[in-house]
């Protein structure tokens, strides 16, 4: 680092310390002379706390939501009787009768009971309005889930694609932007991050398949970049799965479908009923030849442990281990030219020796505290092994016309970290608030990090990039959340981040690169709650996503970090008991990059790029057990600085609709009729090529008797040809004298039907 890049930084750290102590010193906690309510929300039957629970003081506009810990505090109540009103998606309404005296700390405890789903009991809360999440929570209440990745779709708008068989990490799309496989979406799982950086296959690579379906108990999601918490590539939004604590069944259940498709997994207890210490174990095996003409031979298998109890009464501890391994063969892209003179049908291959394998062990410790003045301190630490080889095949023949053009991407790394956050509830000016402050660091070591060019998957022809990759990250972040008025909240922060990059070319006479880079980034959001029943917000903030460590060495540092820029106008409004609806006006604009293509092993400068566009969500409760839901988003991606014609940014999607007609009933029929609408997209910047769209139906239906269910799911029911991911590529088949630029596919599901059967035994008390 020279000497002008040394008092930059120095002076930006200074600037942030200021700002943390100058927060700090307005954070202080007044003395308090009206009443204080304090208490714990449990699930009564599991004892296990339960966040984002509404508590509203009725006729006095109070409230709150409690946090992770199930802990919630309203200040400053006036003395008198009244009465608190506890309300949580799926669970039973509870109103309690109280009385306030000035100077006194009231404690409230509440177990809460499962009970049917009723939209009627939503209350928008004007205080802690950010921790908000009605439209998760009732999606994944409603929703089914088949795998780990599509959970992703609960997300407004977002759309997926697999395109390399079924161990691979899907394509994202989301907010007029193609994501890739992650790029510009932070995605994590009980804090520990999915994305990997400087990734063999493509920068932010988020491969969540080690996740069990069956083990995930909800997901928070932000779309936007407005949340000081989240770093690293929260541009279009952040995701966050959030696993079970508590096992409340020991369960057996087993799937089988077309296309030798085997599907088993099993979860069980291993301490005996106690009211706050658990573990358990979970197990997942999968098998299937997939649609294709080539079998895919898909195999994946995931073991997960988790213990959850407290060290001290105000300690909780949480430890997660868990290890996956996947193995298959892909059919890959096929070119729209092979399919229509008929050398190979709709589900065949040009290469059919694609594929891949995988593994990742993690380890995840948590630590929770409640401080005798009740603040909140988290600690975390994490560390995985991963493992990673792909074989892909986009151009044929292309290249080497003798031997074709596959290529061999792999690598190994060690992935490690620290994450810390600590929350103040107190008084600003009067005002209720509340501060965090946080710290987060990370280490990724990747050793024989490959690109070359092979011949049936084991002979190396020749190696385009071989070397070893030391990536860091450490953040700072501070965040000051202001209850203003009754009905006007304001919630502003800073993250600060700093990344230390270095390569070691193996293919360059041992070469050592290195660089390091910074970047401030601020947030503000504002909440304005008109009732129980309406609440407009505006949020504003700066995000950014890294690039590759072989692309930053190679420009000496020049744009590590190119900044995003992003604001949302949206409102969240119940016009009746029944109907919850979100909508959003948003606009982003992503500065010029250098992004590192891991296919072609070369660098591209994108420039920058600006996208606009407007989502909407309703949730309607047509009859006591039967939902419906829709999710229609529209975006106008654009590059900036090329002529209008030819600014397109290519697989960007522009218009999307997801929804369909829900029956939940928890004993008794239950199931789901679902469709997937995306519209045609350009496929390169003059639209002279075009994604087609497609529209799909999917159904499920389940019966459920005692502690058996049985149910059919079907993919696809109308049987529909379509194109589940799709790229303008140059290629070369063999024997062509001249490559073609055209449309290369991999087909979507066929009508794929599967049975399962769920045997729940050993329910908790």
């Amino acid at each position: 680092m020279d000497y002008n890049s040394h008092l930059k930084f120095k002076n930006t750290k200074i600037l942030f310390m200021r700002l943390i102590i100058c927060l700090l010193f307005c954070s202080l906690p007044s003395i308090a002379h009206l009443g204080i309510l304090k208490g714990e929300v449990l699930d009564k039957q599991t004892s296990q706390p339960l966040r984002g629970v509404n508590i509203i003081i009725e006729g006095l506009k109070l409230g709150t939501i409690s946090d992770e810990s199930g802990l919630f505090m309203i200040k400053d109540v006036p003395s008198g009787a009244y009465s608190i009103k506890i309300s949580l998606v799926g669970y039973a309404y509870q109103e309690k009768k109280i009385t306030v005296t000035n100077d006194e700390i009231k404690t409230l405890n509440f177990s809460l009971d499962l009970a049917e789903i009723s939209l009627s009991e939503i209350k928008i809360s004007a205080s802690n309005p950010k921790k908000q999440q009605i439209i998760t929570e009732l999606d994944l209440k409603l929703r089914p889930i088949s795998n780990s990745q599509e959970v992703l779709r609960i997300i407004p708008g977002l759309v997926m694609g697999q395109h390399a068989g079924g161990g691979k990490a899907e394509q994202i799309f989301l907010r007029g932007f193609d994501i890739d496989h992650g790029t510009d979406i932070n995605l994590s799982v009980d804090g520990m991050p999915i994305n990997m950086v400087s990734h063999a296959h493509g920068q932010g690579y988020a491969d969540a398949h080690f996740i069990i379906p069956e083990m995930i108990e909800g997901v928070d999601f932000k779309k936007g970049m407005y949340d000081s918490e989240k770093g690293n590539f929260n541009t279009a939004g952040w995701a966050n799965y959030k696993t079970k604590k508590v096992l409340d069944q020991n369960f057996l259940k087993t799937e089988i479908g077309q296309f030798n498709t085997l599907r088993m997994v099993g979860a069980a207890n291993l301490f005996k009923e106690t009211n706050r210490n658990n573990l358990f174990l979970a197990s997942e095996y999968n098998y299937s030849d997939s649609y294709f003409e080539a079998p895919q031979n898909f195999n994946r298998l995931n073991l997960m442990s988790k213990f959850h109890g407290h060290l001290y009464k105000n300690t909780s501890l949480t430890v997660t281990a868990s290890t996956f391994w996947s193995k298959w063969n892909a059919s890959g892209q096929i070119p729209d030219r092979a399919v229509a003179d008929e050398r190979i049908g709709f589900f065949g291959s040009i290469d059919p020796n694609e594929g891949g394998q995988t593994s990742r062990t993690n380890l995840n410790i948590e630590l929770l505290t409640l401080t005798k003045r009740d603040h909140i301190w988290k600690n975390q630490f994490f560390y995985s092994k991963y493992d990673f080889e792909l074989f892909s095949n986009f151009t044929f023949f292309l290249l080497d016309s003798l031997n074709g053009d596959q290529i061999k991407q792999k690598e190994n790394r060690n992935l490690w970290g620290y994450n810390s956050y600590y929350s103040i509830s107190h008084k600003l000016n009067k005002k209720i608030a509340s501060f965090s402050i946080g710290l987060n660091y990370r280490q990724d070591l990747s050793s024989n990090a490959e690109l070359s060019h092979t011949l049936n998957k084991n002979e190396v022809l020749e190696r385009y990039k071989f070397g070893n990759i030391n990536e860091n990250n450490l953040s700072l972040f501070s965040e000051e959340s202001v209850q203003l008025s009754k009905k006007l909240s304001l919630v502003f922060g800073l993250r600060y981040e700093y990344f230390r990059n270095q390569y070691l070319d193996k293919l360059e006479y041992q070469t050592q690169s290195k660089t390091s880079s910074q970047m401030v980034l601020p947030k503000i959001n504002f909440f304005y709650t008109q009732n129980n029943n309406l609440q407009f917000f505006l949020s504003s903030g700066k995000g950014f996503h890294s690039n590759d460590t072989r692309a930053v060495v190679a420009k000496n540092g020049l744009e590590t970090l190119p900044a995003a820029y992003g604001s949302d106008l949206g409102t969240l409004w119940k016009p009746i008991n029944k109907i919850v609806i979100q909508a959003a006006f948003w606009y982003l604009w992503l500065n010029q990059e250098f992004v590192y293509v891991g296919d072609a092993a070369v660098i591209e400068a994108s420039g920058s790029t600006k996208r606009s566009g407007i989502d909407l969500s309703v949730r309607y409760q047509i009859y006591k057990n039967i939902f419906f839901d829709t999710d229609i988003n529209w975006a106008k991606p654009r590059s900036v600085g090329n002529v209008k014609g030819e600014d397109f940014i290519p697989l960007a999607v522009k218009f999307t609709s997801i929804g369909g007609l829900t029956l939940k009933n928890e004993k008794g029929l239950s199931g789901s009729l679902r469709y997937r609408y995306v519209s045609d997209r350009p496929a390169n910047e003059d639209n002279s090529l075009v994604a087609k769209g497609y529209f799909i139906n999917d159904f499920l239906l389940n019966y459920t008797k005692r502690e058996i269910t049985v149910g059919i799911s079907i993919q696809n029911i109308f049987n529909v040809k379509w194109k589940e991911t799709q790229f303008a590529t140059e290629s070369r088949l063999k024997n062509e004298k001249n490559p073609v630029e055209e449309i290369h596919f991999t087909p979507g599901t066929p009508f794929n039907a599967k049975m399962n059967i769920i045997w729940r035994f050993k329910k908790r008390n």
